[in-house]
């Protein structure tokens, strides 16, 4: 195994070194990675390729469905196959550019991610607040221009980071203790300063996943606004029933989002292989629950899934 690793110390690489502590395990940690990825990709595929072929689905809401499975393949891609690769063949070595391209899609598809996230918040909002004007509100059309303008915000407050990165001066460790290249796991190895790096961190989580957290809360404080105003405990429990599934996703989404950054900053006393089994299992079961969850509480989808599925 290894002939596959450079040195360390080649300033065109970087190693790393999947889960510290755990080495001796990666085989087995292996199992469950490739199940949960597998499930992910056939889960988020079956979704875009039954809302793609039935006509009836080509609603606002399962477009943002579709784009939802996008950015979890999207995120499950960019770090899991390297992954399995360092669990496998022991192929650790990644070079700098490789490295800094995977931190650049990892944090744009989280931040797309979450733009989603609050656009499909939006849609409830608009669905039981002012059903008759939701077709008129909430277009197709409308929600592709939506999704670009969460593209461009993406790209604009991710860009910076790849670029703080390769300012860095980077010494004899060039070991990254992650089974991918997160910003900040990165930035701790420098012989630097990473104190700019530490800042734009913070200011992305406190303005991007902050604001959507408050742009989300806003919504479904006027959503439970107008249920608790309708009388019929039916139509209330039909209101309730159609944001279930959101909530779900968007608590799966941000709780472990939260625990994940909040633990990096504060959690010292936390072994470094439960941050980074952690954050690699908040990569995957999300993006493997959220088709599920979708196809259990969307009746239409859930048949539909279904005719697929059952067709001999």
């Amino acid at each position: 195994m290894s002939a596959f690793n450079l040195t360390p110390s080649d300033p065109s690489t970087f190693i790393l070194q999947g889960i510290p502590g755990l080495e001796a395990a990666h085989a087995w940690i292996s199992i469950p990675f490739a199940m949960f990825y597998i499930i992910s990709l056939f889960g988020n595929f079956m979704v875009l390729f039954v809302v793609g072929k039935e006509q009836t689905l080509h609603k606002p809401m399962y477009l943002l469905l579709c784009m939802l499975a996008l950015t979890d393949i999207s995120l499950t891609t960019s770090v899991i196959p390297k992954a399995l690769c360092i669990f496998w063949f022991n192929l650790e070595v990644i070079t700098v550019s490789g490295c800094l391209t995977q931190t650049f899609f990892l944090h744009m598809v989280t931040i797309m991610q979450s733009a989603i996230l609050v656009t499909m918040a939006f849609d409830r909002y608009v669905a039981i607040c002012n059903p008759l004007r939701y077709a008129t509100i909430l277009t197709n059309a409308r929600i592709a221009k939506l999704w670009l303008v969460g593209l461009i915000r993406a790209v604009l407050f991710v860009l910076p980071m790849p670029l703080l990165l390769s300012r860095l001066p980077f010494c004899v460790n060039r070991n990254i203790p992650h089974t991918y290249c997160d910003h900040l796991a990165v930035a701790k190895i420098s012989c630097g300063d990473i104190t700019v790096n530490r800042t734009y961190s913070l200011v992305i989580a406190f303005v991007v996943i902050g604001s959507d957290l408050t742009l989300i809360a806003l919504s479904y404080g006027l959503i439970i606004r107008a249920v608790l105003r309708i009388s019929s405990k039916k139509a209330h429990q039909k209101a309730l029933n159609t944001c279930t599934a959101h909530i779900c996703v968007m608590l799966m989404a941000y709780t472990p989002s939260l625990f994940s950054y909040l633990t990096q900053k504060f959690g010292q006393g936390i072994a470094s292989h439960v941050h980074v089994t952690f954050d690699n299992f908040y990569l995957l079961v999300p993006p493997m629950l959220n088709p599920i969850i979708y196809g259990v509480k969307s009746k239409e989808l859930h048949e539909k899934v279904g005719k697929y599925i059952c067709r001999r």
